[in-house]
C-alpha cells in the first residue's frame, strides 16, 4: 500500500510540496483576503515571458528562468501601478491588459525559438523530476517568505482590514503592499517547476478559498490553508503515482478543487449555512461571521 515510499523521486517530490506548502500558504489566504485572487492567476502568467527568455538565453537554469521571471513579473506590476495612477485605466483592466500581452510575448518567444517541448514540463509542472537546484530555490522561497510575513504580518493584516488607518498610521503604506506582491511572484516562481506557474496559482488560491468556509479567525484560516495545500500535494501525487497517464501538477490541483467543493457544501460558511441564515422577523438576513479581530486601542480613542 506504501510502496511508493520506497521510490527517491516520490521522496523529494513530498517533501518539495511540504516546504512548498508553509511557503504558499499564508500568500494565498492573504490573496483572497484582500479580494486579490485573479492578480494571482494574472501574474501567473505575466512571468511566462521572462521565464522563457531565460531559457532561451541560458538553456534549461533555474536561475537564469528565475531571473527572468521574476523581471517580467516585477515589470508587469510596477507598469499596472503607474498606468493606474497616471492613466484613467483602473488597475484591474491595467493589470488585464499586461498580463495578456505578456502572456502573447511569451507564447510568441517560444514558438519563435523552437525549443516548445523542453519547456513544456516548466509551464505545466514536472514535481517527480525536480533536481537539487529546484529543491534549493524552493526551500530559499519558502525561507524568505515566512521570515518576511514574521516581519511584516502585523502591518498587511491592518492594511487588508482597515487601509484608510493604516495609512494614517505608516509613514510608508505601499511599501507592505509591494513586498507582499513580490512574496507572490517569488511563490508563483519557487512553484513553477513543481506545478508549472499555469498550475501553481492553482495550489496558491484554492486551499485558501476551501479553508475560508470553515474558519472565522484569522490564526485558523492560516493553518487550515496550509492543511488543504499539504494534503492535496500528498494526495494528488499519490493518484498520479498509482495513474501513471495523469500529470502530477494537474492532479495535486483537482484535488484542491475537491477541498474546495467539500468545504462549499460542507463548511458551516458555505451552502451547509443556508438553512441557517433564516430571515428574522423584521425581514432581515444575517450575514456569515467575519474575521474575529481584537479592538484597537488607538483606533478607537481615534474615533472617540
Amino acid at each position: 500500500m506504501f510502496e511508493w515510499l520506497e521510490y527517491g523521486f516520490m521522496i523529494r517530490a513530498l517533501a518539495a510540496t511540504s516546504v512548498l506548502s508553509f511557503s504558499i500558504a499564508p500568500v494565498g489566504a492573504f490573496l483572497v483576503l484582500r479580494r486579490l485572487s485573479l492578480a494571482g492567476e494574472a501574474m501567473a502568467h505575466a512571468i511566462v515571458p521572462g521565464i522563457v527568455i531565460g531559457f532561451v538565453v541560458a538553456g534549461l537554469s533555474v536561475t537564469s528562468m528565475i531571473v527572468g521571471g521574476l523581471g517580467a513579473g516585477i515589470t508587469v506590476a510596477v507598469l499596472t501601478s503607474l498606468l493606474a495612477r497616471f492613466t484613467i485605466i483602473r488597475e484591474d483592466a491595467s493589470l488585464a491588459s499586461l498580463y495578456l500581452i505578456a502572456l502573447a510575448l511569451g507564447i510568441f518567444i517560444l514558438s519563435a525559438s523552437g525549443s516548445a517541448v523542453p519547456l513544456k514540463s516548466f509551464l505545466f509542472g514536472s514535481i517527480l523530476g525536480i533536481d537539487d537546484e529546484t529543491l534549493y530555490l524552493i526551500g530559499a522561497t519558502a525561507t524568505i517568505t515566512l521570515v518576511s510575513f514574521a516581519l511584516i504580518l502585523r502591518p498587511l493584516i491592518t492594511n487588508t482590514i482597515d487601509p484608510v488607518f493604516h495609512e494614517s498610521q505608516s509613514k510608508r503604506p505601499g511599501l507592505v503592499v509591494q513586498w507582499f506582491m513580490f512574496l507572490v511572484v517569488l511563490n508563483l516562481l519557487g512553484a513553477f517547476k513543481a506545478l508549472g506557474t499555469l498550475m501553481a496559482v492553482g495550489l496558491m488560491i484554492l486551499p485558501a478559498t476551501a479553508a475560508r468556509y470553515w474558519v472565522s479567525t484569522l490564526t485558523g484560516y492560516l493553518i487550515l490553508t496550509f492543511v488543504f495545500a499539504i494534503a492535496s500535494c500528498w494526495l494528488g501525487l499519490i493518484i498520479s503515482y498509482y495513474a501513471p497517464d495523469v500529470p502530477s501538477g494537474p492532479a495535486i490541483v483537482l484535488v484542491s478543487g475537491g477541498f474546495f467543493f467539500a468545504s462549499l457544501l460542507l463548511a458551516p460558511q458555505g451552502f451547509g449555512s443556508l438553512n441557517r441564515r433564516t430571515t428574522s422577523s423584521r425581514g432581515s438576513v444575517s450575514s456569515p461571521t467575519p474575521f474575529t479581530t481584537r479592538p484597537n486601542p488607538a483606533l478607537e480613542e481615534k474615533t472617540q
